[in-house]
C-alpha cells in the first residue's frame, strides 16, 4: 500500500503533474477504495493464502486451471479475491496513469477515478458479452475454464504490480520509470495468460478454432481498451 498512502496525494491534479506531491491530501475516492480494499483483504486473507498454491499451479501448467475449476470452493474464493483486487488495480491505474487518455487529462482526481472505473467496468462487460456470444453449445467445459483463468491471472498481475510499485516507491523511483516497468509486467503476464489460455482451449479445440477464440475473447476487447487510451 506504499504506492498510494492514505491521506496524502502523491500525484498532482494538473495534466502534467505526474509525480508532483500535493499538500491538499488524497481525493476522497482514493481513501475510500484503499480502506475498503484493506478491510476486504483482511476478511478474505485465509481464502487468499489457501488460493496461492492454485494460482502458482495455474501459472506453471494449463491443467492447473482445470484443477482449480474442479473445486467449487477454490473457484468461488478465486472469484471473490479477483473482485477485491480490482480495487488496487483502479488505484494503481489512477496513481501512475496506466490508463491515461486525453479526455482524462483535465478531470479532477475523483472524477478521473470514476471515469477509469467506468471504462474498466465497460471492458469487463464487453469481455463477458463476447464470452457469452461465442460460447459453444456443446463441450464448453474447457471454454469455461479458459474464461475463468482470466481471474486467476488477474490476481497474479495485481499482486506483481503492487509489489513492484511499492518497492520502487520505497527506493524513490520516478513515476515515469515505475509506469514503464508496470507496463512491461502487464505485457509479460498478458502474454503468459494468452499462452496458457490457448493451451486450455486446445484441450478441446483445434488450432484454428483456438486462434479464433483468442482473437475474439482476448485480443479484440484488449485492443479496444488500448485504442481508447491512445485515440480518445
Amino acid at each position: 500500500m506504499d504506492a498510494f498512502r492514505l491521506g496524502e496525494l502523491l500525484l498532482g491534479t494538473a495534466p502534467g503533474g505526474a509525480g508532483e506531491v500535493s499538500a491538499q491530501g488524497s481525493p476522497l475516492s482514493v481513501s475510500i477504495l484503499s480502506v475498503l480494499f484493506v478491510l476486504l483483504m483482511i476478511v478474505l486473507l485465509r481464502s487468499f493464502v489457501h488460493l496461492i498454491p492454485f494460482i502458482a499451479d495455474s501459472l506453471l501448467r494449463a491443467r492447473g486451471s482445470v484443477a482449480l475449476e474442479s473445486s467449487v470452493r477454490v473457484s468461488r474464493d478465486r472469484n471473490m479475491v479477483a473482485l477485491v483486487v480490482f480495487l488496487p488495480m483502479l488505484l494503481l491505474s489512477w496513481r501512475y496513469r496506466l490508463y491515461n487518455p486525453s479526455f482524462l487529462a483535465d478531470a479532477i482526481p475523483d472524477v478521473r477515478m470514476g471515469l477509469i472505473a467506468a471504462v474498466f467496468t465497460g471492458y469487463v462487460l464487453l469481455r463477458l458479452l463476447i464470452y457469452r456470444m461465442l460460447k459453444p453449445r456443446r463441450r464448453y467445459e474447457q471454454y469455461q475454464t479458459a474464461h475463468y483463468a482470466t481471474f486467476t491471472f488477474f490476481i497474479l498481475l495485481v499482486i506483481l504490480l503492487l509489489f513492484t510499485a511499492g518497492m520502487m516507491y520505497i527506493f524513490k523511483a520516478s513515476d515515469s520509470t515505475i509506469r514503464l516497468i508496470l507496463y512491461a509486467e502487464m505485457a509479460f503476464v498478458y502474454l503468459m495468460f494468452l499462452f496458457r489460455k490457448a493451451q486450455i482451449l486446445s484441450l478441446s479445440c483445434n488450432h484454428l478454432r483456438t486462434f479464433l477464440y483468442l482473437c475474439g475473447l482476448e485480443i479484440l476487447p484488449s485492443a479496444a481498451l488500448v485504442v481508447s487510451a491512445v485515440l480518445l
